[in-house]
């Protein structure tokens, strides 16, 4: 069997990795990829936002199945298109993909079923912005309608702060929004809570905490993800029953209102608050960071699991997870998330030795001539498993001291709420 795999991230050569444990696979193609999936796999460095293109390439390689890593594609309509060109296809149609695509669409799907989110206004100019503030409470959390790359969401203290990023987001700071919302500043506990789904039913795909912020204890600006662990312990059995019912049912039930189907991963950002889930938001595929801890802790086969969602069968299916711990710590780029180099040197990775609980998953890297060079913002994460937090995360510091690469920085303190 033949997988093709869209994505170029960490959250990509982690599922690489898990896949490749089914030995009915003979290649898994990579849509571009990165240094770490190109040890694996075969990159193909082509547009595939050229659907017809992406098709030619499908079928010149006998591909049986693509997996769709990142949302840009999901929310362009790439099933929609593979779909009515016979491929199969794992992922949101592009109705479905709007949860993520548009936050005016998925806070608009939450006040007509009563999931419990922030008070919220979309505001499409300045004019809706300065009647919003006239009855709001700071902080505010202003975020861009369309997708931003972690980066479209900045919690201001004060209405000139609002102003000043509104204003940035109408003069189109971020190509996908010409609208944003306005939304009270939830009090509380962040966690990521993971499903894959079918048209039929849907099961839970594990837990995490991400760490968002650049900097420690949670300050300066957002990033795609510092790091995260598996499982969130502040998940407990009342708590994911309200999960499920007050948020997953409704939303499923919501879309099916709009004549769509789910089909695919979906993870719900939620913040909890005296032990009662609210929705901030939702992405249409597995985190990245997350996907690197949720991963090494799933017994079962990744492929069967996802041929069983294509093939609306996940309810016959159990889902198993090893009982251990798991975390990871991303190694950016100086100056990440603001201006960064690129093409920076990575040297002695192959050199250095891992056991089998840990690993070094590439994000950022590009490889030329058996060499490794960096190739964005957050490059590199250090994945480790065990029974205890606080020695995976001194385990993890030990593997980057080893990497030391000179042009980077990390959070020391990744895990802190549970350690």
């Amino acid at each position: 069997m033949n997988i093709g795999l869209i994505g170029s991230g960490g959250r990509e050569h982690a599922l690489c990795k898990k896949l490749l444990e089914n030995k009915k696979i003979n290649n898994i193609f990579c849509f571009p990829g990165n240094a770490g999936t190109s040890i694996l796999c075969k990159n193909i460095n082509i547009n595939t936002f050229d659907f017809k293109a992406f098709l030619k390439i499908i079928k010149k390689n006998k591909i049986d199945l693509i997996i769709v890593g990142p949302e840009q594609p999901l929310v362009s309509g790439i099933v929609n298109f593979l779909k009515k060109n016979k491929i199969k296809v794992f992922g949101p149609n592009k109705i479905a993909a709007q949860l993520e695509g548009s936050k005016a669409f998925m806070k608009s799907l939450c006040k007509k079923n009563k999931i419990p989110t922030a008070d919220f206004k979309i505001c499409k100019n300045k004019k809706d912005v300065l009647v919003f503030l006239k009855s709001s409470h700071f902080p505010l959390v202003v975020k861009a309608d369309g997708l931003a790359a972690g980066k479209g969401v900045t919690i201001c203290k004060s209405k000139n702060e609002v102003i000043k990023m509104s204003n940035e987001i109408f003069s189109g700071k971020f190509k996908s929004s010409n609208k944003l919302i306005l939304e009270e500043f939830l009090e509380g506990e962040e966690v990521s809570y993971f499903l894959i789904v079918d048209e039929k039913s849907f099961k839970f795909f594990g837990s995490a905490q991400d760490h968002k912020r650049v900097g420690e204890r949670e300050t300066g600006p957002n990033t795609g993800g510092m790091g995260a662990y598996s499982p969130a312990t502040i998940i407990n059995k009342r708590l994911e029953k309200k999960i499920i019912n007050r948020i997953i049912k409704p939303t499923l039930s919501g879309l099916k209102k709009k004549g769509s189907s789910y089909t695919g991963f979906l993870y719900a950002g939620l913040m909890i608050k005296d032990n009662n889930p609210y929705l901030i938001e939702y992405n249409v595929r597995m985190g990245d960071p997350e996907c690197q801890v949720i991963l090494p802790r799933l017994s079962s086969d990744l492929l069967k699991i996802i041929e069983a969602s294509i093939a609306n069968k996940l309810n016959k299916k159990i889902i198993k997870w090893k009982n251990e711990k798991c975390m990871t710590v991303v190694l950016c780029s100086k100056g990440y998330p603001g201006n960064y180099k690129n093409n920076l040197p990575i040297t002695g990775l192959e050199k250095i030795k891992l056991d089998k609980h840990s690993s070094i998953i590439h994000a950022g890297t590009i490889r030329k001539k058996n060499e490794y060079f960096s190739n964005g913002g957050r490059v590199l994460n250090v994945v480790s498993s065990g029974k205890n937090f606080k020695k995976i995360r001194n385990k993890i510091f030990k593997i980057i001291k080893k990497i030391n690469w000179k042009y980077g920085f990390f959070r020391k303190d990744i895990g802190w709420r549970i350690i």
